[in-house]
Protein backbone atom coordinates (compact mmCIF):
# COMPACT_ATOMS: atom_id res chain seq x y z
CA UNK A 1 0.00 0.00 0.00
CA UNK A 2 1.11 3.47 -0.99
CA UNK A 3 1.68 6.20 1.79
CA UNK A 4 1.63 9.49 1.45
CA UNK A 5 3.83 11.33 3.56
CA UNK A 6 4.11 15.61 4.96
CA UNK A 7 6.36 15.03 8.00
CA UNK A 8 7.69 17.64 9.90
CA UNK A 9 9.21 18.17 13.29
CA UNK A 10 7.91 16.00 15.79
CA UNK A 11 5.54 18.12 18.34
CA UNK A 12 5.16 17.66 22.04
CA UNK A 13 3.62 14.09 22.91
CA UNK A 14 0.28 14.50 25.06
CA UNK A 15 0.19 12.66 28.25
CA UNK A 16 -0.20 8.70 27.36
CA UNK A 17 -3.75 6.80 27.27
CA UNK A 18 -3.50 3.89 29.85
CA UNK A 19 -6.03 1.51 29.98
CA UNK A 20 -6.88 -1.71 31.95
CA UNK A 21 -4.61 -0.84 35.66
CA UNK A 22 -2.76 1.68 36.28
CA UNK A 23 0.46 0.98 38.42
CA UNK A 24 2.62 2.83 40.58
CA UNK A 25 5.60 3.45 38.21
CA UNK A 26 9.11 1.96 39.45
CA UNK A 27 12.75 2.56 38.32
CA UNK A 28 13.74 0.81 34.67
CA UNK A 29 16.98 -0.18 33.79
CA UNK A 30 16.53 2.45 31.02
CA UNK A 31 17.10 5.48 33.53
CA UNK A 32 20.49 4.69 34.78
CA UNK A 33 21.54 2.49 31.17
CA UNK A 34 24.58 4.51 29.45
CA UNK A 35 23.78 2.23 26.27
CA UNK A 36 20.28 3.93 26.14
CA UNK A 37 22.19 7.41 25.45
CA UNK A 38 25.05 5.46 23.21
CA UNK A 39 21.99 4.01 20.84
CA UNK A 40 20.28 7.18 20.81
CA UNK A 41 23.81 8.61 18.96
CA UNK A 42 24.60 5.98 16.96
CA UNK A 43 20.94 6.34 15.27
CA UNK A 44 21.74 10.09 15.10
CA UNK A 45 24.44 9.74 13.07
CA UNK A 46 23.38 6.63 11.01
CA UNK A 47 20.44 8.89 9.70
CA UNK A 48 22.64 10.55 7.72
CA UNK A 49 23.26 8.16 5.65
CA UNK A 50 20.19 5.53 5.78
CA UNK A 51 19.08 6.31 1.90
CA UNK A 52 14.89 5.49 2.42
CA UNK A 53 11.86 4.70 4.43
CA UNK A 54 12.12 1.00 3.79
CA UNK A 55 15.61 0.78 5.08
CA UNK A 56 14.32 3.20 7.70
CA UNK A 57 11.97 1.68 9.24
CA UNK A 58 13.85 -1.88 9.41
CA UNK A 59 16.85 0.10 11.13
CA UNK A 60 14.37 1.54 13.86
CA UNK A 61 12.80 -1.98 14.33
CA UNK A 62 15.88 -3.71 14.58
CA UNK A 63 18.98 -1.47 15.17
CA UNK A 64 17.23 1.08 17.66
CA UNK A 65 14.37 -0.32 19.72
CA UNK A 66 15.83 -4.14 19.41
CA UNK A 67 18.77 -2.39 21.33
CA UNK A 68 16.66 -0.43 23.63
CA UNK A 69 15.85 -3.39 25.36
CA UNK A 70 12.33 -4.25 24.08
CA UNK A 71 11.22 -7.32 23.65
CA UNK A 72 9.51 -7.23 19.80
CA UNK A 73 8.34 -3.86 17.69
CA UNK A 74 6.37 -3.19 14.76
CA UNK A 75 6.07 -0.43 12.78
CA UNK A 76 2.98 0.46 10.68
CA UNK A 77 2.43 3.61 7.78
CA UNK A 78 -0.64 5.15 7.95
CA UNK A 79 -2.62 5.75 4.55
CA UNK A 80 -5.17 8.82 5.89
CA UNK A 81 -7.42 8.15 2.68
CA UNK A 82 -8.00 4.84 3.57
CA UNK A 83 -7.47 5.29 7.58
CA UNK A 84 -5.62 2.44 7.91
CA UNK A 85 -2.38 1.09 9.07
CA UNK A 86 -0.54 -1.40 7.26
CA UNK A 87 2.61 -3.33 9.03
CA UNK A 88 6.30 -2.29 7.07
CA UNK A 89 8.74 -3.75 9.72
CA UNK A 90 9.21 -5.99 12.42
CA UNK A 91 11.19 -7.48 15.04
CA UNK A 92 11.51 -10.71 17.31
CA UNK A 93 9.47 -13.43 16.51
CA UNK A 94 6.81 -11.44 14.55
CA UNK A 95 10.04 -11.52 12.53
CA UNK A 96 11.07 -14.58 11.47
CA UNK A 97 12.29 -13.96 7.83
CA UNK A 98 14.42 -10.78 8.15
CA UNK A 99 13.92 -7.97 6.21
CA UNK A 100 10.45 -9.58 4.98
CA UNK A 101 7.36 -9.24 5.60
CA UNK A 102 4.59 -12.39 4.83
CA UNK A 103 1.44 -11.23 4.94
CA UNK A 104 1.56 -7.87 6.36
CA UNK A 105 -0.61 -6.73 8.98
CA UNK A 106 -3.56 -4.47 8.22
CA UNK A 107 -5.33 -2.42 10.61
CA UNK A 108 -8.45 0.51 10.19
CA UNK A 109 -8.09 3.19 12.59
CA UNK A 110 -9.91 2.70 15.63
CA UNK A 111 -9.94 -1.14 15.85
CA UNK A 112 -7.58 -2.60 18.62
CA UNK A 113 -5.03 -0.97 20.77
CA UNK A 114 -2.55 0.03 17.64
CA UNK A 115 -5.38 1.41 15.62
CA UNK A 116 -7.07 3.35 18.46
CA UNK A 117 -3.43 5.19 18.71
CA UNK A 118 -3.90 5.71 15.20
CA UNK A 119 -7.83 7.48 15.56
CA UNK A 120 -6.32 9.29 18.74
CA UNK A 121 -3.09 10.51 17.29
CA UNK A 122 -1.98 9.69 21.43
CA UNK A 123 0.55 7.20 22.85
CA UNK A 124 -1.31 4.40 24.40
CA UNK A 125 0.20 2.75 27.65
CA UNK A 126 -1.77 -0.71 28.59
CA UNK A 127 -0.97 -2.32 31.90
CA UNK A 128 -2.58 -5.52 31.48
CA UNK A 129 -3.59 -6.75 28.14
CA UNK A 130 -5.79 -9.22 29.44
CA UNK A 131 -8.03 -6.80 31.06
CA UNK A 132 -8.36 -4.75 27.92
CA UNK A 133 -11.61 -5.48 25.80
CA UNK A 134 -9.84 -3.79 22.43
CA UNK A 135 -6.83 -6.41 22.49
CA UNK A 136 -6.99 -8.25 19.57
CA UNK A 137 -4.72 -11.50 20.73
CA UNK A 138 -1.55 -12.45 18.70
CA UNK A 139 -0.15 -15.31 17.78
CA UNK A 140 1.81 -14.68 20.88
CA UNK A 141 -0.38 -13.70 23.44
CA UNK A 142 1.23 -10.88 25.84
CA UNK A 143 0.34 -9.09 29.07
CA UNK A 144 1.58 -5.28 28.54
CA UNK A 145 1.85 -3.37 25.23
CA UNK A 146 3.09 0.42 24.28
CA UNK A 147 1.78 2.57 21.22
CA UNK A 148 3.48 5.70 20.26
CA UNK A 149 2.43 7.72 16.79
CA UNK A 150 4.41 8.93 13.92
CA UNK A 151 3.08 12.68 13.94
CA UNK A 152 3.47 15.41 11.35
CA UNK A 153 1.65 18.84 11.96
CA UNK A 154 -1.18 16.43 14.03
CA UNK A 155 -1.79 14.04 11.54
CA UNK A 156 -0.73 10.24 12.43
CA UNK A 157 1.29 8.60 9.38
CA UNK A 158 2.60 6.04 11.09
CA UNK A 159 2.75 3.91 14.85
CA UNK A 160 5.46 2.21 16.52
CA UNK A 161 4.13 -0.45 18.64
CA UNK A 162 5.95 -2.85 21.07
CA UNK A 163 4.34 -5.99 23.52
CA UNK A 164 5.65 -7.59 26.28
CA UNK A 165 4.60 -11.10 28.30
CA UNK A 166 4.89 -9.47 31.34
CA UNK A 167 2.26 -6.87 32.54
CA UNK A 168 3.37 -3.59 33.95
CA UNK A 169 6.20 -3.59 31.70
CA UNK A 170 5.87 0.23 30.28
CA UNK A 171 6.06 3.52 32.11
CA UNK A 172 7.08 6.75 31.53
CA UNK A 173 11.27 5.84 30.82
CA UNK A 174 10.20 3.46 27.56
CA UNK A 175 7.51 5.71 26.45
CA UNK A 176 10.22 8.67 26.82
CA UNK A 177 12.24 6.15 24.59
CA UNK A 178 10.17 5.54 21.80
CA UNK A 179 8.99 9.47 21.48
CA UNK A 180 12.31 10.17 21.54
CA UNK A 181 12.73 7.30 18.70
CA UNK A 182 9.70 8.57 16.52
CA UNK A 183 10.41 11.95 16.94
CA UNK A 184 13.97 11.15 15.30
CA UNK A 185 11.95 8.74 12.84
CA UNK A 186 9.56 11.57 11.46
CA UNK A 187 12.54 14.21 11.18
CA UNK A 188 14.28 11.74 9.59
CA UNK A 189 11.24 10.61 6.79
CA UNK A 190 10.11 14.30 6.12
CA UNK A 191 13.82 15.13 4.84
CA UNK A 192 13.82 11.93 2.60
CA UNK A 193 10.48 13.09 1.59
CA UNK A 194 11.68 16.39 0.36
CA UNK A 195 14.74 14.62 -1.33
CA UNK A 196 11.94 12.67 -3.06
CA UNK A 197 9.77 16.12 -4.16
CA UNK A 198 13.10 17.46 -4.92
CA UNK A 199 14.16 14.69 -7.26
CA UNK A 200 10.96 14.32 -8.66
CA UNK A 201 11.03 17.89 -9.46
CA UNK A 202 14.43 18.19 -11.07
CA UNK A 203 13.50 15.54 -13.17
CA UNK A 204 10.11 16.57 -14.86
CA UNK A 205 12.42 19.95 -15.15
CA UNK A 206 14.51 17.80 -17.33
CA UNK A 207 11.55 16.74 -19.18
CA UNK A 208 9.89 19.94 -19.77
CA UNK A 209 13.56 21.26 -20.71
CA UNK A 210 13.75 17.83 -23.05
CA UNK A 211 10.46 18.61 -24.81
CA UNK A 212 10.70 22.60 -25.13
CA UNK A 213 14.03 21.63 -26.96
CA UNK A 214 12.54 18.83 -29.00
CA UNK A 215 9.86 21.45 -29.61
CA UNK A 216 11.85 24.26 -30.32
CA UNK A 217 14.01 21.65 -32.70
CA UNK A 218 10.62 20.72 -34.22
CA UNK A 219 9.41 24.07 -35.39
CA UNK A 220 13.10 25.32 -36.79
CA UNK A 221 12.17 22.00 -38.45
CA UNK A 222 9.27 23.10 -39.97
CA UNK A 223 9.78 26.59 -40.21
CA UNK A 224 12.63 25.46 -42.85
CA UNK A 225 10.77 22.84 -44.48
CA UNK A 226 8.05 25.58 -44.71
CA UNK A 227 10.72 28.04 -46.18
CA UNK A 228 11.98 26.01 -48.63
CA UNK A 229 8.66 25.12 -49.82
CA UNK A 230 8.03 28.79 -50.30
CA UNK A 231 10.78 29.24 -52.04
CA UNK A 232 10.72 26.05 -54.38
CA UNK A 233 7.03 27.89 -55.19
CA UNK A 234 8.45 31.47 -55.66
CA UNK A 235 11.28 29.52 -58.09
CA UNK A 236 8.52 27.19 -59.73
CA UNK A 237 6.51 29.97 -60.73
CA UNK A 238 9.04 32.21 -62.07
CA UNK A 239 10.54 29.29 -63.93
CA UNK A 240 7.18 28.21 -65.09
CA UNK A 241 6.29 31.92 -66.62
CA UNK A 242 9.63 32.53 -68.84
CA UNK A 243 9.84 29.04 -69.81
CA UNK A 244 6.05 29.47 -71.09
CA UNK A 245 7.06 32.96 -72.56
CA UNK A 246 10.80 31.16 -73.59
CA UNK A 247 8.86 28.50 -75.51
CA UNK A 248 6.56 30.93 -77.29
CA UNK A 249 9.63 32.89 -78.17
CA UNK A 250 11.42 29.97 -79.55
CA UNK A 251 8.55 28.48 -81.87
CA UNK A 252 8.59 31.74 -83.66
CA UNK A 253 12.47 31.18 -84.56
CA UNK A 254 12.23 27.66 -85.14
CA UNK A 255 8.75 28.17 -87.66
CA UNK A 256 11.22 30.84 -89.11
CA UNK A 257 14.15 29.08 -89.38
CA UNK A 258 12.46 26.42 -91.23
CA UNK A 259 10.92 28.56 -93.91
CA UNK A 260 14.77 30.42 -94.14
CA UNK A 261 16.08 27.05 -95.11
CA UNK A 262 13.57 26.22 -97.70
CA UNK A 263 14.17 29.84 -99.38
CA UNK A 264 18.24 29.29 -99.06
CA UNK A 265 20.03 26.41 -100.81
CA UNK A 266 23.74 27.11 -100.78
CA UNK A 267 26.18 25.37 -98.73
CA UNK A 268 27.23 27.90 -96.73
CA UNK A 269 23.80 29.17 -95.36
CA UNK A 270 22.31 25.59 -94.44
CA UNK A 271 25.17 25.49 -92.72
CA UNK A 272 24.48 28.12 -90.37
CA UNK A 273 20.67 27.46 -90.73
CA UNK A 274 21.57 23.83 -89.37
CA UNK A 275 23.54 25.37 -86.11
CA UNK A 276 21.01 27.82 -85.57
CA UNK A 277 18.15 24.75 -85.81
CA UNK A 278 20.41 22.59 -83.80
CA UNK A 279 20.43 25.39 -81.14
CA UNK A 280 16.63 25.80 -80.99
CA UNK A 281 16.06 22.51 -80.24
CA UNK A 282 18.39 22.16 -77.40
CA UNK A 283 16.62 25.56 -76.16
CA UNK A 284 13.01 23.44 -76.76
CA UNK A 285 14.96 20.60 -74.32
CA UNK A 286 15.69 23.46 -71.75
CA UNK A 287 12.38 24.79 -71.63
CA UNK A 288 11.00 21.46 -71.31
CA UNK A 289 13.23 21.17 -68.03
CA UNK A 290 12.21 23.85 -67.34
CA UNK A 291 8.79 22.98 -66.91
CA UNK A 292 9.47 19.62 -65.67
CA UNK A 293 10.83 21.17 -62.26
CA UNK A 294 8.50 24.02 -62.08
CA UNK A 295 6.05 21.36 -61.73
CA UNK A 296 3.92 22.81 -65.21
CA UNK A 297 4.84 20.03 -67.26
CA UNK A 298 2.30 18.67 -69.77
CA UNK A 299 1.63 15.18 -68.30
CA UNK A 300 -0.83 12.61 -69.19
CA UNK A 301 -0.77 9.68 -66.40
CA UNK A 302 -2.01 6.24 -67.80
CA UNK A 303 -1.25 2.42 -66.13
CA UNK A 304 2.19 1.97 -66.97
CA UNK A 305 4.11 -1.66 -66.96
CA UNK A 306 7.07 -0.35 -65.08
CA UNK A 307 8.73 -3.54 -65.44
CA UNK A 308 8.90 -3.25 -69.17
CA UNK A 309 9.53 0.44 -69.32
CA UNK A 310 12.99 0.14 -67.71
CA UNK A 311 13.40 -3.31 -69.73
CA UNK A 312 12.81 -1.46 -73.01
CA UNK A 313 14.64 1.79 -71.78
CA UNK A 314 17.71 -0.61 -70.97
CA UNK A 315 17.71 -2.59 -73.97
CA UNK A 316 18.14 0.57 -76.22
CA UNK A 317 20.69 1.80 -74.01
CA UNK A 318 24.13 2.42 -75.33
CA UNK A 319 27.06 1.55 -72.73
CA UNK A 320 30.76 1.87 -73.16
CA UNK A 321 32.40 -1.18 -73.37
CA UNK A 322 33.98 -0.45 -69.59
CA UNK A 323 30.48 -0.53 -68.37
CA UNK A 324 28.53 -3.80 -66.86
CA UNK A 325 24.80 -3.70 -66.53
CA UNK A 326 22.82 -5.60 -64.19
CA UNK A 327 19.85 -5.35 -64.44
CA UNK A 328 16.99 -7.00 -61.65
CA UNK A 329 13.50 -6.63 -62.36
CA UNK A 330 10.78 -7.95 -59.66
CA UNK A 331 8.96 -10.61 -60.20
CA UNK A 332 5.63 -8.90 -59.58
CA UNK A 333 3.80 -6.72 -62.19
CA UNK A 334 4.54 -3.58 -61.05
CA UNK A 335 1.65 -1.20 -62.76
CA UNK A 336 2.52 2.47 -62.05
CA UNK A 337 0.05 5.38 -62.47
CA UNK A 338 2.66 7.90 -64.72
CA UNK A 339 3.10 9.67 -67.78
CA UNK A 340 5.42 7.04 -69.63
CA UNK A 341 7.63 9.56 -72.10
CA UNK A 342 8.37 11.73 -68.91
CA UNK A 343 9.06 8.64 -66.95
CA UNK A 344 11.67 7.30 -69.28
CA UNK A 345 13.16 10.10 -69.75
CA UNK A 346 13.30 10.82 -66.06
CA UNK A 347 15.13 6.78 -65.53
CA UNK A 348 17.36 7.67 -68.99
CA UNK A 349 18.93 10.96 -67.12
CA UNK A 350 19.66 9.23 -63.87
CA UNK A 351 21.47 6.44 -66.08
CA UNK A 352 23.34 8.96 -68.14
CA UNK A 353 24.75 10.19 -64.69
CA UNK A 354 25.98 6.77 -63.54
CA UNK A 355 27.42 6.13 -66.66
CA UNK A 356 29.25 9.21 -66.95
CA UNK A 357 30.52 8.81 -63.19
CA UNK A 358 32.20 5.32 -64.13
CA UNK A 359 34.92 6.61 -66.52
CA UNK A 360 37.20 3.94 -66.00
CA UNK A 361 34.37 1.75 -66.16
CA UNK A 362 32.23 -0.29 -63.44
CA UNK A 363 28.57 -2.09 -62.99
CA UNK A 364 25.08 0.21 -63.43
CA UNK A 365 22.77 -2.08 -61.40
CA UNK A 366 18.97 -0.93 -62.62
CA UNK A 367 16.71 -2.40 -60.44
CA UNK A 368 12.55 -2.71 -59.60
CA UNK A 369 10.63 -3.50 -56.83
CA UNK A 370 7.57 -2.41 -54.68
CA UNK A 371 7.94 -0.54 -51.58
CA UNK A 372 5.63 0.17 -48.56
CA UNK A 373 3.79 -2.82 -48.07
CA UNK A 374 5.05 -3.12 -44.70
CA UNK A 375 6.60 -1.21 -41.48
CA UNK A 376 10.29 -2.13 -42.15
CA UNK A 377 9.79 -1.02 -46.03
CA UNK A 378 7.71 1.98 -45.37
CA UNK A 379 10.88 3.07 -43.21
CA UNK A 380 12.96 3.66 -46.36
CA UNK A 381 10.43 5.69 -47.68
CA UNK A 382 11.83 9.46 -48.17
CA UNK A 383 10.39 11.52 -45.00
CA UNK A 384 8.37 14.09 -47.62
CA UNK A 385 6.63 11.04 -49.70
CA UNK A 386 2.80 10.37 -47.98
CA UNK A 387 2.49 6.77 -46.34
CA UNK A 388 1.11 4.03 -49.07
CA UNK A 389 2.53 1.70 -51.92
CA UNK A 390 5.25 2.91 -54.37
CA UNK A 391 7.13 1.66 -57.17
CA UNK A 392 10.54 1.95 -56.40
CA UNK A 393 13.48 2.19 -59.69
CA UNK A 394 16.99 1.87 -58.65
CA UNK A 395 19.81 3.16 -60.23
CA UNK A 396 23.30 2.03 -58.48
CA UNK A 397 27.17 3.03 -59.94
CA UNK A 398 30.63 1.72 -58.54
CA UNK A 399 31.50 5.41 -59.46
CA UNK A 400 33.73 7.77 -57.77
CA UNK A 401 30.63 8.50 -55.75
CA UNK A 402 29.37 12.04 -54.50
CA UNK A 403 30.30 13.38 -50.92
CA UNK A 404 27.55 13.15 -48.31
CA UNK A 405 27.38 16.63 -47.88
CA UNK A 406 26.41 17.29 -51.91
CA UNK A 407 23.71 14.35 -51.58
CA UNK A 408 21.10 16.42 -51.57
CA UNK A 409 22.54 19.41 -53.40
CA UNK A 410 22.66 17.41 -56.87
CA UNK A 411 18.71 18.08 -57.42
CA UNK A 412 19.32 21.98 -57.32
CA UNK A 413 18.76 23.87 -60.46
CA UNK A 414 22.21 24.00 -63.04
CA UNK A 415 23.91 22.38 -60.13
CA UNK A 416 26.88 19.93 -61.59
CA UNK A 417 30.21 18.53 -60.46
CA UNK A 418 31.14 17.62 -63.96
CA UNK A 419 33.30 20.45 -65.68
CA UNK A 420 32.49 24.17 -66.53
CA UNK A 421 30.46 24.45 -69.69
CA UNK A 422 29.28 20.64 -69.84
CA UNK A 423 26.05 19.62 -69.09
CA UNK A 424 22.87 21.31 -70.00
CA UNK A 425 21.56 22.66 -66.89
CA UNK A 426 19.07 21.66 -64.48
CA UNK A 427 19.99 17.98 -64.86
CA UNK A 428 18.04 16.07 -61.83
CA UNK A 429 16.42 19.06 -60.66
CA UNK A 430 13.94 18.37 -63.45
CA UNK A 431 13.43 14.55 -62.65
CA UNK A 432 12.75 15.88 -59.21
CA UNK A 433 10.44 18.29 -60.40
CA UNK A 434 8.71 15.34 -62.69
CA UNK A 435 8.27 12.71 -59.45
CA UNK A 436 6.84 15.56 -57.72
CA UNK A 437 4.34 16.55 -60.21
CA UNK A 438 3.08 12.85 -60.48
CA UNK A 439 3.11 12.06 -57.03
CA UNK A 440 6.32 10.64 -56.18
CA UNK A 441 9.73 11.09 -55.34
CA UNK A 442 13.61 10.79 -55.97
CA UNK A 443 16.37 10.24 -53.16
CA UNK A 444 19.98 9.74 -53.69
CA UNK A 445 22.29 8.16 -51.47
CA UNK A 446 25.73 6.85 -50.74
CA UNK A 447 26.22 3.42 -52.08
CA UNK A 448 28.54 0.58 -50.29
CA UNK A 449 31.28 0.51 -50.83
CA UNK A 450 31.94 2.83 -54.03
CA UNK A 451 29.30 4.64 -55.96
CA UNK A 452 25.87 6.38 -55.62
CA UNK A 453 22.13 5.07 -55.76
CA UNK A 454 18.95 6.91 -56.98
CA UNK A 455 16.15 5.99 -56.01
CA UNK A 456 12.14 7.31 -58.09
CA UNK A 457 9.37 6.42 -56.21
CA UNK A 458 6.29 6.19 -58.40
CA UNK A 459 3.06 5.88 -56.83
CA UNK A 460 1.36 2.46 -57.98
CA UNK A 461 -2.01 1.96 -59.86
CA UNK A 462 -5.25 1.68 -57.18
Amino acid sequence: MQTSYNFCEHESQEEPVHSATTHVLEDHPHDQNPSFLRTLNEFAVDLISIPNASDLFWYVAQNVVGRLGFVDCVIYTADTQTQKLTQVAALGEKNPYGRKILNPLVIPFGEGITGKTAQTAKPTIVDDLLLDANYIEDAQPARSEICVPLLSKGDVVGVIDSEHPQAKAFGPAELEILTTVAAMTSAKLELLHEADQSQRRYADLVKMHAMLSDEICSRKAVEAELHEARRREAVGQLTGRLAHDFNNLLTVISNNLELVEAYFREPSSRKFLKDASVASHSAARLVSDLLAFAEKSRLTPVDTDMNRLVRDLCAVSVLPNTITLDLHLSAIDLVAQTDPAAAKSAINAIMSNAIEAMPDGGTLTVSTDIIGRNAMSRSTLPADLNPGIYISVKVTDTGHGVPPELLQQIFDPFFSTKHVGSGRGLGLASVQGFMAQSGGAVMASANSPVGTSVELFFPIRT
